[in-house]
């Protein structure tokens, strides 16, 4: 009998997902408009909107971001959200546009976000781990059952494993690049 790891392999890309996305929101010294995805701006009425429904940003040179409204009737609303979103960035009005400037990293912030990127790596491998261990228990539950033999739980065992360390070599490749892009 073969195992399915579908519901396993399901969870790697998931947690893939995961880490990129929270490595995405971890500013380093390069402009990059995916620092922007979590800004929600109060718009007409009151309603919030996400930055990206009210506005396109663009890289404008490698520190700075111009975002571009649509309606200029809310430059003070989005200024004030960056602001408040408490990202160390510097937002400058520039008509019905605002510059949206990266101060330069000081040493104890790259220091700072090299923990926090590595914090995130951990948590990811948890993750990984715990569904693992989820995975293992099914397969000695149907070795236990008669329903796999011995020799093919203990091959489905070293497959499990294999598929969790490509998965760590990835997401550990994934932060090193964030880290040499912190350190630059």
């Amino acid at each position: 009998m073969s195992y399915s790891f579908q519901s396993f392999k399901e969870e790697i890309k998931n947690t893939e997902e995961w880490l990129k996305k929270e490595l995405q929101g971890i500013r380093t010294g390069r402009a990059t408009p995916a620092i922007l995805d979590g800004i929600i701006v109060e718009s007409y009425g009151g309603a919030k909107s996400p930055l990206k429904t009210i506005a396109s940003v663009s890289v404008e040179d490698a520190k700075t971001l111009l975002v571009s409204l649509w309606d200029s009737s809310l430059v003070n609303n989005v200024q004030k959200a960056i602001e408040v979103a408490n990202l160390g960035l510097s937002v400058l009005p520039a008509g019905s546009s605002l510059r949206v400037i990266f101060p330069d990293l000081t040493t104890e912030r790259r220091t700072t976000l090299i923990k926090m990127v590595n914090n995130k790596l951990e948590e990811a491998k948890v993750s990984l781990k715990k569904e693992r261990e989820k995975i293992w228990q099914d397969i000695q539950n149907k070795n236990l059952s008669g329903e796999i033999s011995d020799d093919e739980k203990y091959r489905l065992k070293e497959d499990l494993q294999k598929m969790v360390d490509e998965s760590n070599k990835s997401l550990e490749d994934r932060v090193e690049q964030k880290v040499s892009e912190i350190k630059i």
